[in-house]
């Protein structure tokens, strides 16, 4: 393997763009190849980031033997079919969240990764966020105690929410990020899980999710994720983590971004943390999340501050929760 590791993209739409310039922009890498099945987004990409390989037909990308990591941004729907054909090749696969379209397909996509020549890691950006990090460590150094309550909300704009609700529902799209971070705090499964969805729009998923964590009866975590907020909203993601310890708390204000810009338009906050751009180069967290598994590549040590197994285990707490609303009740969780 060559020092540098030659990137390809599958899926060059609007996320998958954002993966190329924070690839692009990263020491070490180099984006060589990019897949699109829209011909005319395929050759825009293709000029934008200057890549010499450019294929309609993902297998084609799967089997360029330049190709070391393959970065997976396509529908969340297409994520199996496409990781599956990925790791049976031996590639190492970067695949965005949600991992895939049920929690049986999480777990095979795991259970191929154990058997696959190359890593698999999905991008659960959050466990790259400085603030949520620093949280961790204070959790795990005993600082606050035992948790036993966490609220989370991760709210959006009517606009940007949108855009969403035909494609993925809130506790799928974005509540999974809070989920998985209570899992990772409490260091273990719930054991029941109660969701509750409201439509407020004629959209193909509900404008907003409602879910309820137990962790038995030592903690209970509420995962809040509504698109529907009024277009004035100050702050692109309104963002907050609670945690309640016996000894202590810890707060989490991801949408105070501590970048506010007033123009004709009114007053929004931008991302200074995720990937905004800084003297003509993408940084952040999700340039964080790509250098770590390009660097885990490199040395050839299995990712470990996300595994596949933890990435399916939250998808599998919000699909949980999905049914909970449809059912209108509680539901086991048994993942482990």
């Amino acid at each position: 393997m060559n020092t540098s590791i030659r990137w390809g993209i599958i899926g060059v739409g609007r996320f998958g763009s954002v993966h190329a310039r924070a690839i692009r922009d990263l020491p070490g890498s180099d984006l060589v190849a990019i897949a699109n099945r829209n011909p005319e987004r395929l050759s825009a990409a293709k000029a934008e980031f200057g890549v010499e390989n450019s294929y309609s037909d993902y297998h084609d990308l799967i089997a360029d033997s330049q190709v070391d990591i393959i970065s997976i941004t396509t529908h969340w729907r297409d994520h199996y079919e496409v990781a599956t054909a990925a790791l049976a090749s031996g590639k190492h696969v970067f695949l965005e969240k949600p991992m895939a379209s049920s929690s049986e397909e999480c777990r095979k996509l795991a259970e191929l990764a154990e058997s696959s020549e190359g890593f698999l890691m999905v991008g659960h950006i959050c466990r790259f966020d400085p603030r949520v990090t620093l949280a961790k460590e204070a959790i795990k150094s005993g600082r606050i105690g035992r948790i036993v309550s966490m609220h989370a909300r991760r709210n959006l704009p009517k606009a940007p929410g949108s855009i969403r609700l035909d494609k993925v529902s809130p506790l799928i799209g974005d509540g999974i990020h809070d989920a998985d971070l209570m899992l990772w705090f409490m260091d273990r499964s719930p054991t029941e899980i109660y969701g509750r969805n409201v439509r407020v729009e004629n959209f193909t998923y509900p404008d907003l999710g409602w879910a309820m964590l137990h962790f038995g009866d030592d903690a209970v975590g509420v995962v809040e994720t509504i698109w529907c907020l009024p277009e004035n909203t100050p702050t692109t993601i309104d963002a907050r983590f609670e945690v309640i310890g016996t000894e202590g708390t810890i707060s989490i204000d991801a949408a105070n971004t501590g970048l506010s810009i007033l123009d004709s338009k009114g007053s929004k906050m931008s991302d200074t943390v995720y990937w905004p751009n800084q003297h003509g180069k993408q940084i952040g967290a999700l340039s964080n999340e790509l250098g770590y598994f390009a660097d885990c590549v490199r040395e050839g040590k299995s990712p470990d501050v996300i595994t596949p197994l933890e990435a399916a285990r939250a998808f599998a707490a919000m699909e949980t929760a999905e049914r909970s609303s449809d059912e209108k009740r509680p539901l086991p969780f048994d993942f482990d």
